[in-house]
This record gives C-alpha cells, structure tokens and sequence, in this order.
C-alpha cells in the first residue's frame, strides 16, 4: 500500500514537472500562427449598406391652413390620381367667396352707375356746345354782349370736364370689377384647395395628421400623406466608398439581402452612381442606385438593404489570406532590412518593420492582447513570411491580384518560393520577457 502511494506521488510530480517545464518552454519561445496557401476561386466584390426606396416618392401637403375634417386613406392605403384623400373644414373658406362675390356685385353696380354718369355728362356737354355756338352766332350779329359769350364758353369747358371726368369714373369702375372678379378666382381656388387630391397613382406609406388636426400653411406647406408611387419597382440607396465606386459600372447585376428575409437573396442591377459625395468624419461616399422588381411587394421602403456588387472573378489561382498579407514580423527595422537583403528584397515593402499587425504581447493570464492594424492603401505588390525549419521566418515577395476581403489572389511570386499548401505566418506571440524586436533568427 506504501509502495503504491509512492509511485501515485511520483507520477504527480512528474506530472507536474512536465507541466512546468512545458509552460517555461512556451513562455521562452515565440509561438506563430500559420495559414496555407491554397488554390481556388476569389471574387472581388464591393459591399455597401443601402436604404430601400420607392421610385417616386410624393408628399402630399396642404396649401390652406384649416381643420382636418376628414381623412379618406391611411396607411397602406391604395390610391389614384385625382382621388380625395383629405377634406380641410371650408367653412372659413365659403364665407371669404360669398364676401368676394358680394363685392363683386357692388363693383359691377359701381361701373353701372359710372357708365350712366358718363351718358349724362355727354349729354350735358351736347346742349352746353349747342348753347355756346348760338350764343357766338349772336355775339357776332351784335345781339349777345361779351360777357354772355364768356358765360357759354365757360359753361362748354365745364361740361367738357364732366365728361373727361365720366370717363375716368367708367376706367376706374371696370378696374375695380377685374379686381373683385380676381379675389372671387383667388377665394374659389382657396375653396377648392380645401379637397386634398393624390396627384399620383400609389400607396399611402405615411400618414402625418389626424381628424381634427389643424394644419398651418403660412411658412411651408405641411406634409399630410406620402405617397409612393408602383412599389413593385424600387430602389436600393447604396453608399458606396470613393475607392469603389471606379470598379462600379452601370448595369452591373448585384445581390443584396435585408433583415426581414434573412435566408433570401434578391436581384438587382446598378442603375446610376451619383457624382454627389457626402462626406462623414472625413469618410467619402457616393449613392449608387440599384434598381430592382418588387413582384410580391415583399419589399417596403426605408427597409436597410446589404448589397454585394461583384466586380471581378478568377478561377484556380494561388491566394492568401489577408491576415498574412498584414503580418509584421517581431524584429526591429534593421533586422526586417537585414534578412530582405539576406533574401534578395528591395526595402521599403508594404509591410514595415517593427511590431505591428500580428503580433502579439502574452500576458501575465495568459490571455493575448492584438494590436489592431492600421489602414493602408492598396499596393501591387506585399510581402509574405513562410515558416521555414526550426521556426524561422523567411520572407517572400508577391504580386497581388484581386482580393474578396478574405483571401488575395497571388499574380505572380517576385522573389522566394511560394506553393500551394506552404504555411505562412499570420500572428505571432511574443513572450512577455522577451522584448519585441528580439526575434532570434
């Protein structure tokens, strides 16, 4: 039994032993991760965030300020051109016609008794000539005395006047007739503005007053529906970056997605790139508008539409993943300088010396802390880093082709040897008393 307790007691210290020797070991040496280099088919996409929307979106407002007395659709309703949808209470309205029409009225009997003021003058001023020209008759004979003759002339002058001034009256009185007549035209138009009519063949997708509401038109007229116009054709609203937009060609097929039909893929194609940028914490975009069918109207507007436009495609050709191309390795610029030239490559690559993307400080949990890398600017050209035998890293410099995001296509290797199923680096974990840059080689 003693014997046996013993050698239990021994297998745990071993046991142990080995458990620290192997954690000793893993916290002396740099650990990497590595990736293969595969074969097969990359598909370069664009990938953007859009906003579904009708084609033609109409709101529909008030020009009279009023009192919602009825409302003939609501949401989702179906409508047609010249349909009433909303009425605003006219009573305010009909008394402002009936005053306009009064006043009409008076007008119209103004310019009547102008008109007769003008006859009467005319005939005045008939027997005033016919006075003066007798009295001049006489005045000549020697039988009227001159100061009978001023008097007549005077009299003829004066009724000369009258109708000049009669005239004048008519002129006045007929302008005044076309003004009422205008406001009567201006009151009836109020009237009628007071029935709201869809001015499109549509469905009612918003609804921005109730019953009894009052709406006031004297700054901006007030939205009361919006109206999308044959829902079974919209658009998606794509914002699309500024480094895209140049592989993104009209009439491109695109797919895309939404959150209410997670498992189905719709069909599109791009319509048009709008030139108009929008700029948001320094980030450029430009819509890209995909035009799509909507048969089942399965589809609403303002729904978020993920969208992949595809841009290119190979088949069969070497790739990599993008962790690899963003790998720095954990040596100091002189060392990365060094070992390029041990193997044949230009410095200044795409990859910096340094620790950067893909390595790894060990904690004292164990746990790993990644520094993120940052963005840089597509290149022709990167290098990668093969695992070579007893943990070295050899370098190899590549020429790139299209990318999906995930993997990038390898055009051709410019200096090393690369395979398909070669290992290369991806990640690497430096332990914490070995300061970065001390990578032995």
């Amino acid at each position: 039994m003693k014997k046996s307790r013993w050698l239990i007691g021994a297998g745990g210290v071993a046991v142990i032993a080995a458990a620290a020797y192997l954690t000793l070991n893993r916290n002396t040496e740099v650990q990497h991760f590595t990736a293969k280099v595969e074969r097969g088919e990359i598909g370069d996409v664009v990938e953007a965030t859009g906003t579904i929307n009708a084609v033609i979106t109409v709101q529909v407002g008030s020009q009279v300020s009023g009192t919602i007395a009825k409302l003939n659709a609501d949401f989702n309703s179906r409508v047609h051109k010249g349909d009433i949808v909303a009425l605003i209470d006219p009573a305010l309205f009909k008394g402002a016609l009936l005053q306009a029409a009064a006043d009409l009225e008076n007008g119209k009997a103004n310019l009547i008794a102008a008109q007769a003021n003008l006859e009467k003058a005319k005939a005045g001023l008939v027997q005033t000539k016919a006075d003066y020209d007798r009295t001049v008759s006489l005045f000549e004979s020697r039988i009227q005395s001159q100061q009978q003759l001023d008097l007549a002339k005077a009299n003829y002058d004066s009724a000369n006047a009258a109708v000049s001034g009669a005239v004048a009256s008519v002129t006045q009185a007929e302008a005044q007739v076309s003004q009422k007549k205008a406001a009567v035209e201006v009151a009836q138009t109020n009237l009628d503005y007071t029935v709201i009519r869809s001015p499109i063949d549509g469905t009612v997708v918003a609804r921005n007053v109730d019953v009894g509401q009052t709406v006031a038109a004297s700054l901006q007229a007030p939205t009361i529906f919006t109206i999308a116009q044959d829902l079974s054709k919209m658009w998606v609203y794509a914002k699309t970056d500024e480094s895209d937009v140049g592989n993104i060609k009209v009439g491109k097929p695109v797919t895309f997605k939404v959150d209410a039909f997670p498992k189905d893929t719709f069909q599109g194609q791009v319509s048009q790139v709008r030139m108009n940028a929008t700029t948001v914490q320094s980030v450029v975009t430009y819509d890209t508008i995909i035009e799509f069918a909507n048969p089942e109207l399965k589809l609403f507007p303002g729904m978020t539409a993920y969208v992949t436009i595809p841009v290119a495609t190979v088949q069969s050709v070497l790739k990599v993943p993008n962790t690899a191309l963003r790998y720095k390795p954990p040596m100091s610029p002189e060392e990365v300088l060094a070992v390029y030239k041990q193997y044949g490559i230009d410095g200044g690559e795409r990859q910096a010396a340094g620790n950067g993307s893909g390595v790894v400080q060990a904690s004292e949990t164990g746990k790993a802390e990644t520094q993120n890398a940052a963005r840089t600017p597509k290149s022709d050209s990167a290098v990668v880093w093969k695992l070579g035998p007893d943990n070295t890293l050899v370098p190899v410099k590549v020429s790139l082709g299209i990318t999906d995001h995930a993997f990038t296509e390898i055009l051709a290797v410019l200096k090393g040897e690369l395979k398909e199923s070669d290992a290369v680096v991806i990640r690497s974990i430096v332990p914490k008393n070995m300061a970065p840059g001390t990578l032995r080689r």
